[in-house]
């Protein structure tokens, strides 16, 4: 923790600081607790608790300085949930909403997606049946204000957006904006709504009987959306399925016991959760699920955590299916919610999860591991390209009831390890994509052509299939792009050029889809290229036992 440079002793304030907090926590619990007899017998006058109270308010009225105390209070309990482990945190009251609204699936506003282009907020998309496109506004609209305030060209950021647009639902916003091909300002009023946060990011078949479901969270509305979806793909001839949880952080633990229960039969183990406080409890697939019978893939890697891990470890430690990809995260603590008086929460570790076989998968974390630092330790011990780089621990061998040894200890390591594909990796590549460059050059691309494409791909016939397998970067594109970047500051190497010029020229494309019609296009693009989606589909075709 940095230390102020403006105080001589560093750990005098830091331990006042620890106590005041161990004060107001406490005192937060009391309040939320403050029925339960146990309790106020334990809050006697004579306990530290009351003791630390007394020496917040004192310090707060007799300091020499004046002290920002919600501050001081909310960076140390911070702190100290830190200390603990690394998923025990803090959330300020201001942190709150946005962090539960991709868990609760939906918010509160207008219904587009937008970037900041040239320091214009520009419209990406809109969202089907929304309250934008309810009113009319259309992807590469330029909003240049929002209820009498002008936000073009005043260095707008995303969190100034948000406050601006983001309110409570049926309350209006007034906002006026540019469009191509028109030269007059055109004036819209947006009554806000509950706009949907998707946990399915894409959906659709890889051929005639191989379906791919692009799972990014779990959410309160996961369920639902992925039923949907497998539901969708059967009818269109889906025997086996692709189920993409690479990058998918987790979520809630029942939406990933509910996708389990799609693959798994009735009465089979899921995962149990237990802890010193926590007896064991025990998740089970229930009645007959929609998947039970069709072959299954799982893609996950580095950053499949939580959630994804859950669903990855009930299906291989039931022998279901095929586990695919790089050796996953390794959460397997179980976080509660705690709500204090003052709107902001604690979220504390109660729990491990544990596999059917019984595996916790969590990493080590404490005693001087640098927690954040291990995936780049993966990356430098050459874990992500060689398999046998993969560390075990022998002790933690585990046996699934079909006789494939499994690991705990850090992570689902997959039953095929596929190694990451650094075939056009380059620090070209890597700036574009980091910096934002290769987006702001494909939504320009792709709004100066809207109607060109629309009328080319968009007709009676489906724009995925057209679009997805006529249309092509040209050279000529490829090299405005380049330029581009030159434009804006980076002049790349001419071998990273070379190297990374087909997937760059693939990533252009598959956001030129996007930002024209879906995130099928998108995902359908970009799975061209994608070696992983490909060594799934070759496994998926050799058959499984189910």
């Amino acid at each position: 923790m940095k230390k102020s440079k403006a105080i001589r002793n560093p750990f005098y304030p830091i331990i006042i600081a620890l106590l005041a907090i161990i004060a107001v926590f406490s005192w937060g619990i009391f309040q939320r607790l403050s029925d339960n007899p146990t309790v106020l017998n334990r809050l006697n006058p004579k306990s530290s608790a009351n003791k630390l109270s007394q020496l917040v308010n004192y310090i707060d009225e007799y300091y020499v300085d004046t002290i920002q105390k919600e501050h001081l209070v909310d960076q140390t309990i911070q702190k100290v949930l830190q200390d603990l482990d690394p998923h025990s945190y803090y959330i300020t009251k201001e942190e709150m909403r946005r962090m539960n609204e991709p868990l609760e699936g939906n918010f509160d506003g207008v219904g587009i997606e937008f970037r900041i282009i040239k320091d214009t907020l520009v419209i990406i998309s809109v969202v089907e049946d929304g309250p934008s496109e309810k009113v009319g506004l259309l992807a590469g609209d330029r909003i240049i204000e929002v209820d009498s305030m002008h936000v073009a060209g005043v260095g707008l950021t995303n969190s100034d957006v948000f406050d601006k647009l983001r309110g409570p639902a049926e309350t209006e916003v007034d906002i006026k904006v540019l469009r191509n091909g028109n030269p007059n300002v055109l004036d819209f009023t947006v009554t806000r709504g509950k706009i949907p946060i998707y946990s399915v990011a894409s959906s659709y078949m890889l051929d005639n009987k191989t379906g791919y479901i692009k799972l990014i969270r779990f959410s309160k509305t996961t369920e639902e959306e992925f039923h949907n979806a497998a539901s969708n793909l059967k009818n269109e001839g889906m025997t086996s399925l692709i189920l993409d949880l690479r990058g998918n952080g987790g979520g809630f633990l029942n939406a990933a016991i509910a996708i389990c229960d799609e693959f798994l039969g009735d009465n089979k183990l899921v995962v149990y959760t237990m802890g010193k406080s926590q007896p064991r409890h025990d998740h089970y697939a229930t009645t007959v699920g929609e998947l039970e019978r069709t072959k299954v893939v799982v893609l996950i890697d580095q950053n499949s955590a939580s959630a994804s891990e859950i669903v990855a470890g009930a299906l291989q430690d039931n022998d279901r299916g095929t586990i695919m990809g790089r050796r996953s995260f390794g959460k397997g603590l179980v976080q509660t919610q705690l709500d204090l008086y003052d709107k902001s929460a604690i979220r504390l570790t109660i729990a491990r999860y544990y596999t059917p076989t019984g595996r916790s998968i969590q990493k080590p974390y404490g005693n001087g591991i640098d927690y954040d630092e291990e995936y780049y330790q993966r990356y430098e011990s050459g874990e992500l390209s060689d398999a046998d780089s993969i560390h075990v621990i022998d002790s933690l061998k585990f046996i699934t009831p079909k006789g494939k040894v499994v690991y705990g200890g850090g992570g689902i390591v997959p039953d095929v390890f596929l190694p990451l594909d650094e075939s056009y990796r380059s620090s070209y590549f890597a700036h574009i994509i980091y910096s934002g460059m290769i987006n702001n050059f494909a939504f320009d691309y792709a709004d100066s052509h809207r109607d060109e494409l629309l009328s080319k791909y968009d007709g009676n016939t489906d724009p995925n299939y057209n679009f997805v397998n006529d249309f092509e970067v040209s050279d000529q594109q490829f090299n405005k792009f380049v330029e581009f970047t030159k434009e804006g500051g980076f002049d790349p190497d001419k071998k990273d050029i070379l190297k990374s010029e087909d997937m760059i020229k693939n990533r252009i494309k598959a956001l030129i889809g996007r930002n024209i019609w879906d995130n099928d296009i998108y995902y359908k693009v970009l799975n061209q290229k994608d070696s992983d989606v490909k060594s799934a589909l070759e496994i998926s075709e050799e058959g499984e036992a189910i």
